[in-house]
């Protein structure tokens, strides 16, 4: 009874607080962190500084479901007691007369099983540990505060294996090496949200270029991959040379990492200092054609001025990083693939927001509750039409005025547009009114102003459906990729022997569209499975097998060692096919169908294994061995491919 008022006390206390921020503000965190993999537990031991503002009865920090111990509170250099400590297993909360203006220092030690936001991940007996903070909060696995308006300069020391690397916020001070055990002390200098503490344990190599502004830029790579290191990270020191001049103010932590990680939730979190990509995104030069880690890249690193260095109030003014992060994104992808391809992405976003509009899934851009489209695209779409509105040169002010003067602060949108307001000497209250505030995007405003390219105004001339244009000359023209592009999409019955003389993009339009395959286009068709595109060879491969049942031993035999992206998404489907072809390699059929099924195993990433499962549940061959691991993979941490395994496995159960 004593435990449940004391935890009655506590609640009532907490919700006095209001906005914690308002009372006491965390200064530093000094964290020394190890793991008990086995039991993926977190073990570690927390100094954190703080200045109360107010007078206060009760301090606490967010810390999910853990176990704490040998709590210390120091006050001028003095150790005092503590009226009472409560873990109510989502707050740990102290208690004592904390004074106005006095500074204070706590250490205790934890541990942590968390569930989300670290993740431990076994393949091959090989062993990675990351971290995602924003949106699933770190205070699962460190006590911090998940107010993002807190800011606080983290110092981690992480204990692990000496054949790992460990990577972490800021910069390497020092690294100590005991027996089999190595420890990498981290320096961070300046403050930051908590939700962008980052941590990664894995088996890497890395390879350091330096900014023109003296800025390492670290690039980890597995072993295996050193051949992929180049298309992966291209453009990287180009993106960021450029970014630093575009927007005008230095870089402003002390170096750049970028880690590839096994299984991640989502393309690239921008962690301070420390982007975790996905490492589907580690390419070779025949996959970056189409897919490449170009623009993950440069958002991850534009956010580190935006959403870092200045971030976010609250989800009101969300755009304020997304749409920051995806415009400037824009602008260096621009610098390497030049002016049409910016124009064609802001087209692109274009018609997704009017195709949002239309389904009355649109909200305003200030609405926190938008959606990513909203806050990404058409937060991007602001930016440009205000740049369009006030000149680039008050643009470009403006935004480095923001920067500078909230700098490791905390932003609302008005803080920008006081800026772009006073810089531009233009009141911009309609400006805010319809393109901030409204339900609505203004596709027809974004489609005049980007008329303003002679590339997008000839595009969206040609109509092969209702006004013929022409479209069988334009198609052998030297038109543009994306109008050639539109026409096959619009009309593909024209397709013939001439139209596979196009580039590479073009051509895979056909293959797409061209699904039954005339019979005097057969030996162009063929052609494609020559192309350096792996969704072309793929889709040929596929096409070809399923309209000339006589050759597919001969395409089987053409494309037997080729495996694709790192999905495996040829190898896969090859394997599928040779298994249903049945006069094709029938003493291998049984290696065959112990690779496949492989795939679909835990020892492979979740994007592999559900091409696996795709697959062998298409040919009715998802055996007792694919049926446990389809088990084991609805616990797995990705929501969207346990999603996919929960829906198989009843279709299957039906």
């Amino acid at each position: 009874m004593k435990n449940t008022w004391i935890l009655l006390l506590v609640l009532v206390s907490l919700a006095c607080f209001g906005q914690q921020t308002d009372v006491v503000d965390f200064k530093t965190c000094k964290a020394t962190i190890g793991f008990n993999v086995s039991k993926k537990k977190v073990i570690g031991n927390v100094v954190y500084t703080f200045h109360v503002l107010k007078k206060t009865n009760a301090v606490y920090l967010d810390a999910q479901n853990m176990q704490f111990s040998n709590a210390r509170l120091i006050e001028k250099n003095k150790q005092i007691t503590l009226d009472s400590v409560v873990n109510t297993n989502s707050k740990y909360v102290l208690h004592k007369t904390f004074k106005k203006g006095n500074v204070y220092t706590i250490s205790f030690d934890y541990e942590a099983s968390p569930t989300k936001a670290l993740y431990f991940i076994a393949k091959d007996e090989e062993h990675q540990i990351w971290t995602q903070g924003q949106g699933k909060y770190t205070s699962n696995w460190l006590p911090s505060i998940d107010d993002m308006n807190d800011k606080i300069e983290f110092n981690l020391s992480i204990t692990f294996h000496k054949d790992y690397e460990v990577i972490t916020n800021g910069k390497l001070i020092e690294k100590q090496t005991t027996n089999t055990v190595t420890t990498w002390h981290y320096n961070m200098q300046k403050p930051m949200a908590s939700y962008l503490v980052a941590l990664v344990v894995g088996k890497y190599h890395k390879k350091v270029e330096v900014s023109k502004s003296g800025i390492p830029l670290e690039m980890y790579y597995y072993a295996e991959d050193s051949l992929k290191f180049e298309p992966t990270y291209r453009y990287t020191k180009r993106m960021f040379d450029f970014l630093e001049t575009e927007i005008g103010v230095k870089y402003p932590w002390q170096n750049y990492k970028q880690i590839p990680v096994k299984d991640f939730l989502y393309a690239g979190m921008e962690n301070t200092s420390t982007t975790i990509f996905a490492d589907s995104f580690v390419t070779d030069s025949i996959a970056f054609t189409d897919k490449n880690y170009v623009n993950v890249n440069a958002h991850e690193l534009a956010h580190q001025w935006f959403g870092n260095l200045v971030t976010e109030t609250s989800g009101t003014h969300h755009w304020l990083q997304e749409g920051f992060a995806t415009y400037y994104a824009l602008l260096a992808e621009k610098e390497v693939f030049g002016n049409n391809y910016f124009y064609w992405q802001l087209y692109e976003y274009a018609q997704e927001l009017q195709q949002q509009d239309k389904a009355k899934a649109g909200t305003s851009v200030l609405n926190p509750k938008a959606s990513s489209t909203t806050f990404y695209k058409r937060g991007a779409w602001v930016l440009y039409a205000l740049r369009k509105k006030v000149g680039d040169n008050a643009f470009k002010k403006a935004v480095k005025r923001y920067l500078l003067k909230h700098q490791y602060k905390n932003v609302e949108t008005t803080d920008f547009i006081t800026e772009v307001e006073k810089v531009s000497k233009q009141c911009l209250n309609n400006f805010v009114e319809r393109w901030l505030k409204n339900e609505v995007f203004n596709y027809d405003e974004a489609l005049q102003i980007l008329k303003e390219s002679a590339f997008i105004n000839n595009y969206v001339k040609v109509d092969c459906i209702s006004a013929n244009n022409n479209c069988e000359d334009l198609l052998a023209s030297n038109a543009s990729n994306e109008i050639k592009i539109k026409i096959i999409n619009q009309k593909p019955a024209i397709i013939n022997k001439t139209s596979f003389n196009n580039p590479l993009k073009v051509r895979q339009a056909i293959v797409q569209n061209l699904v039954e395959i005339p019979s005097a286009l057969k030996t162009s068709y063929e052609s494609l499975l020559n192309d350096a595109s792996y969704i072309t060879i793929e889709t040929a491969l596929f096409n070809l097998w399923r309209n000339f049942p006589e050759d597919r031993s001969k395409y089987l035999n053409k494309t037997k060692g080729i495996i694709g992206f790192q999905n495996k998404n040829i190898r896969i489907l090859w394997l599928t096919l040779a298994l249903i072809t049945d006069d094709f390699e029938t003493n291998n059929k049984a290696q065959y169908f112990a690779e496949l099924t492989n795939y679909a195993s835990p020892k492979y990433g979740f994007e592999v294994r559900q091409n696996a499962f795709q697959y062998l549940h298409q040919i009715e061959a998802c055996t007792a061995v694919c049926k446990d691991y389809l088990e084991q993979a609805k616990t797995h941490h990705n929501w969207r491919f346990k999603s996919y395994v929960t829906k198989l496995l009843k279709l299957m159960q039906d």
